[in-house]
């Protein structure tokens, strides 16, 4: 840490601060510092696809949050996964690249007021990095840093459930991303030659590293952000207060502090610094730099609903990883070939459809996997079966990230309130109707699939969405905490451009800033926002 004055700070190294801090730092009159407080991505089970199970739940790697005890789940604590590396959760995420749906666009850019923020303005943003293995079209880029692939494999049990889906009245597809999702296939993902693909890879190595005006601080958590009153009375953020586990050290920012710690850090590290919820700073002792209510609201989650399905007749991954055999076949494919269950993104199959008619476009997001287990980090069960997850993509409920103390240390309360409105129940009981019409169509019936998890005993609205709140988990796709919005609207901490309402010289580009949860997974819409972002700083810096 040898010189603390920078151009620009980017406060995370995850899937949004590695775009940014590439982009920016490709002007090379601009000093950039990307400051990460995990360690640099040198853990092999980073790289293998299905070390996502080793990556989750270990500190090396994940921030360990958990979930306040949750009204909607019956009680329960959820575990909840945010990366801690190079790459953030890019680095121990699922590898689905999905866009979500055009709607989600044309939504955020009413709510915004910017038509920046439409479907057709979005999409030059996904395929400027994007590198999709079929080539450019009039919909996909080639030549990004953001590799896209088709899966390095195929289950006989997963293609009777696409079988199975079709005949149940939901289409085909072979791109989810193209506007409308709707349909069944098998998930894009972003690895390369069997390997994850990260955003470390992707924009930092070997990019920035080899770039004069880039510096990389890991092992260095941020603390506060520093704010001062101009002559105006105004407030502008000009560095930020870093840990190093050493010393305190403060980094200088002559033009923009620009806050990429995610849904769950970003908030924290806002409301460490006094802006925030008055009420709230105030009961933790911190001085209030700028009353903002909506810093930390607004959480919205996709909550899956995990239905197992016993089988027969058909090889899964219960069973093939049941022996040293199965193991070692499992090892060998992998090594010779960078395919097989090694190559793995944690769902492999996925559908999209509604929860009923009354629902314009889909309303439901499948991930199908050929294995089952208790609950992620158990054992596999010793039977055949495949699991059949299923979320809301839209929910209605909200929840909040609050510091629970002054201390930067000290991890916030997470409540994400699931199942908390009577429309996010109905489409939880919905959805596993759903799952048990697809089942029980003909191209399963050769396997006989038997509901294990949760069981046909339960029939009723009220029965199904309590035994929702019983099984269901996140899937790990917080976003909204600082939401963008109007300038009329009081919980809206950004404007349309990502810049702190109240505070100069400081913008939040993460999913964060989404100020609608997007209809699928949410790691390639924030590489899209960190696109967009970077172009209007650096189109302010000119």
């Amino acid at each position: 840490m040898s010189d603390t004055t920078f151009d620009y700070i980017v406060i995370g190294a995850g899937t949004a601060g590695a775009l940014m801090a590439n982009r920016l730092s490709a002007d090379k009159q601009c000093r950039v510092l990307l400051i990460e407080a995990g360690r640099k991505d040198d853990y092999h089970w980073i790289h293998i696809p299905v070390g996502y199970l080793y990556c989750i739940g270990n500190p090396r790697t994940d921030w360990l949050y958990n979930t306040e005890p949750d009204a909607g789940l019956n009680g329960r604590t959820l575990r909840y996964p945010r990366g801690k590396t190079l790459g953030g959760s890019s680095s121990i995420n699922g590898m689905i690249y999905m866009r979500g749906q055009s709607r989600d666009y044309e939504q955020w850019a009413q709510l915004t007021g910017d038509d920046e923020w439409r479907w057709n303005n979005v999409l030059p943003a996904f395929k400027k990095h994007e590198d999709y293995y079929l080539g450019a079209d009039e919909l996909h880029g080639a030549g990004g840093e953001w590799r896209v692939e088709k899966q390095r494999l195929r289950w006989d049990i997963l293609d009777a459930f696409a079988a199975a889906a079709v005949q149940a009245g939901v289409p085909h597809s072979t791109d989810f991303n193209r506007g409308s999702n709707e349909g069944v296939g098998y998930f894009q993902v972003n690895q390369k030659n069997g390997w994850r693909w990260n955003t470390a890879k992707a924009f930092l190595r070997p990019t920035c590293y080899g770039r004069p005006n880039f510096e990389l601080w890991t092992g260095a958590q941020v603390s506060r952000l520093i704010l001062e009153t101009q002559a105006d009375g105004s407030r502008r953020c000009t560095g930020a207060q870093v840990w190093d586990g050493h010393e305190s050290v403060t980094a200088h920012a002559t033009r923009e502090v620009i806050l990429c710690a995610g849904s769950i850090g970003s908030p924290q590290i806002l409301q460490l610094s006094g802006i925030g919820p008055a009420e709230l700073l105030r009961q933790h002792g911190i001085e209030v730099a700028l009353d903002a209510p909506g810093v930390g609201a607004n959480l919205q989650d996709h909550l899956q609903i995990r239905a197992v399905y016993k089988i027969k007749d058909a090889p899964t991954l219960n069973v093939l990883a049941s022996s040293l055999y199965g193991k070692a076949k499992i090892g060998m494919e992998y090594l010779l070939k960078r395919s097989g269950p090694m190559s793995m993104a944690p769902s492999q199959l996925g559908a999209f459809t509604r929860s009923s008619s009354a629902h314009e476009w889909p309303n439901l997001e499948y991930h199908v996997q050929p294995l089952s287990l208790d609950a992620f980090g158990e054992p596999l069960h010793s039977f055949p079966a495949f699991t059949a997850s299923v979320c809301n993509l839209n929910p209605t409920s909200r929840g909040t990230v609050h510091i629970k103390s002054p201390r930067f240390e000290d991890a916030p309360a997470i409540a994400p309130n699931y199942l908390s409105t009577d429309e996010d129940r109905k489409v939880a009981a919905d959805s596993l109707r759903v799952t048990r019409r697809i089942a029980a169509q003909p191209a399963l019936a050769k396997y006989g699939p038997e509901e294990w998890k949760p069981g046909v005993q339960y029939q009723s609205d009220d029965e199904l969405a309590r035994l929702a709140g019983d099984i269901a988990t996140t899937i790990f796709h917080p976003v909204g905490t600082t939401k963008m919005g109007r300038d009329d609207d009081p919980m809206a901490v950004l404007d349309s451009r990502l810049r702190v309402r109240g505070v100069a010289g400081l913008r939040v580009v993460d999913a964060g800033a989404m100020p609608t949860i997007t209809s699928g997974n949410t790691n390639s819409p924030t590489l899209m926002m960190a696109e967009k972002a970077a172009g209007w700083v650096l189109a302010a810096a000119r």
